[in-house]
């Protein structure tokens, strides 16, 4: 069969290509695997026993859980009986879920543990549409989720039938609150059309099966991931969850996949890791690590001369086959999303046969726009690839981009002002990106049209630009580009602090604590080297001038970045406006 609703993709599973463990996850030490028809029938009892408790279609029910498989069960089977998904943020504040809860006035709470349990009964008295909150762990005197499942009553079956068969692809699947980097979260309100359509066009360029193994670690509730394990889902492909962010490199190791998708933070982390490692070695070692390096930021899609490919395969015989074994050994590829990437690391990566491609996408649009494909000629470094299948993308006068395509949100919930400013009459979606066209086939995103600055001197900057540039050092982990309205670019820079420990040591400094650490004048005088070197890389205007360095990394659970790990800009001016009137003064 094939599949016009999120509905029918398990359907559309076991009749194609049925799997003993099509959703897996690590319970007590050992994988516990569930096949499509397990999949098929637990998800039938969620939106039996969801009637039986007397809920109806078009309800709100939200999931604020960790990545797992009930996660995607209780999905499946809130769209199954007709209700609306409001996925959310296991870490945004009580406020934020506030908000959320009442503005969709969801009736059912699906969470994962014992934390995340008190953090919504709390908000309980505050949210009249809640009834119900069910937790995915076993918890002692809490409502466990298999209450819902042991109250499916057989005799609603027929009832059941007769509400999915009247879903229509058209009908509102899901609430997705934007996490945004200021203002009030908006709903966007996408239908079983808008998400299948994107599946269909993500499918159709990439070279993904069922004979293969994919691995998830990014959150489910954020509409990338959450699409992307649909895809797997369509395509037969056997889905593996890690058990947590501390032990997706042991995980890796253990599954072998053939795919995963990650945010550039991450890669950029693996990457300081394995700098950190090469800076350990010795001798011969460390001489090969350090070419095998050079070699792979010189990489190219198109290929170079013999002399190069020779070089490169004595690098990835003796440097880069570890890298690779260190993601499992088999992976195919990588897709990247959510933030600009460093081209340097796509082309070190690749290089090293490990193909990480970016891709572009907004929640708004279901959410992949473009993607770099994975075949020769159809990826190009510090671009986000072409659309994908059924999607337009033009450029506005003043280089926004815009897209159409049935990938387009139905709207914002509660919010038509919003969406008129979002989508035009003629439909095209305003992303608030600038961007311009590569080889007039390659999108490439510049920066956020609300980021773009102007210095006192009149000249526009990017800020992305410039903390991309800043962060091919591996002394710098994070940076923050600042200069609206002021005469000169400056900075806050977050140190690597594993790197810079080792810098310490290397140099007899005192590393007892990071505030020690970037309050020593070798340091500093280390860091504006830095900075020096890598401003020829860019124009006169966007050279950093000035910087602070910061004792402190930058976190979601912090308040500097949002849930998708980009910087809250507004919170960083205020969380550090006596650094930043300093640099000014």
């Amino acid at each position: 069969m094939s599949y016009t609703r999120l509905i029918d993709l398990l359907n559309h599973q076991a009749q194609n290509y049925p799997q003993e463990d099509a959703i897996c996850a690590k319970v007590g030490g050992t994988w516990r695997k569930h096949s499509t028809s397990e999949c098929i029938e637990t998800v039938d009892k969620v939106s039996l026993g969801l009637l039986a408790l007397g809920f109806k279609p078009g309800d709100k029910m939200a999931i604020v859980s960790a990545n797992r498989p009930e996660w995607n069960f209780a999905d499946l089977g809130i769209l199954g009986m007709g209700a609306i998904n409001v996925p959310v943020y296991p870490t945004i504040s009580e406020e934020e879920y506030k908000f959320i809860f009442n503005d969709a006035e969801v009736k059912v709470c699906f969470v994962g543990d014992r934390e995340l349990y008190h953090k919504i009964s709390a908000i309980k008295p505050h949210t009249p549409s809640l009834q119900k909150i069910f937790t995915f762990d076993e918890l002692s005197g809490l409502a466990h989720w298999s209450e819902v499942m042991s109250a499916a009553n057989e005799t609603l079956r027929d009832e059941l039938h007769h509400i999915r068969d009247n879903i229509k692809p058209n009908d509102l699947a899901t609430l997705i609150y934007t996490s945004g980097t200021t203002g009030v979260p908006k709903g966007v309100m996408l239908s079983h059309h808008n998400i299948v359509e994107n599946i269909k066009g993500t499918l159709a360029a990439l070279p993904i099966n069922s004979t293969q193994t994919v691995f998830s670690f990014l959150p489910l509730c954020h509409s990338f991931e959450r699409m992307v394990v649909y895809v797997y889902i369509a395509c037969g492909a056997s889905v593996y969850y890690a058990e947590n962010m501390d032990t997706i490199g042991d995980n890796l190791r253990e599954v072998k996949p053939h795919w995963f998708t990650a945010v550039p933070r991450l890669l950029e982390k693996v990457y300081d890791r394995i700098m950190a490692k090469g800076n350990e070695q010795k001798g011969i070692k460390r001489f090969l690590f350090f070419w095998s390096l050079r070699l792979g930021e010189q990489y190219e899609y198109s290929g170079k001369g013999p002399l190069y490919k020779l070089q490169l395969a004595i690098a990835n015989a003796l440097v880069f086959k570890k890298w690779r074994a260190a993601l499992g050994g088999n992976v195919i590829g990588i897709v990247v999303g959510a933030a600009a990437l460093q081209p340097r690391l796509a082309r070190v990566f690749n290089a090293g046969k490990i193909a990480v491609k970016e891709g572009y996408g907004l929640t708004e649009t279901s959410p992949v726009i473009s993607f770099n494909r994975f075949i020769k000629g159809e990826a190009r470094f510090g671009t986000v690839g072409y659309p994908i299948s059924g999607v337009e993308v033009k450029l506005a006068a003043d280089g926004e981009i815009l897209v159409k395509g049935p990938n387009v949100m139905l709207g914002y919930y509660n919010n038509p002002q919003a969406t008129a400013a979002m989508i035009g009459k003629d439909g095209w979606l305003r992303t608030g990106d600038i961007g311009e066209m590569v080889e007039g086939k390659f999108l490439k995103v510049i920066e956020r049209k609300k980021e773009l600055y102007k210095t006192s001197g009149g000249k526009y900057v990017a800020p992305q630009a410039v903390e991309n540039k800043m962060k091919e050092s591996p002394m710098i982990e994070q940076i923050m580009a600042i200069g609206d309205g002021q005469k000169f670019v400056s900075a806050l820079i977050q140190p690597t602090f594993l790197t810079l420990r080792n810098f310490c040591k290397q140099h007899g400094l005192p590393d007892t604590d990071n505030a020690t650490m970037i309050s020593q004048p070798a340091v500093i005088s280390e860091y504006e080297r830095i900075v020096e070197t890598l401003n020829q890389g860019l124009s006169h205007t966007e050279q950093v001038k000035k910087f602070k360095l910061v004792p402190n990394e930058w976190s979601t659970a912090t308040g500097e970045l949002t849930p998708t790990l980009k910087l809250k800009r507004k919170v960083m001016l205020e969380k550090y406006v006596l650094e930043v009137e300093e640099m000014y003064a």
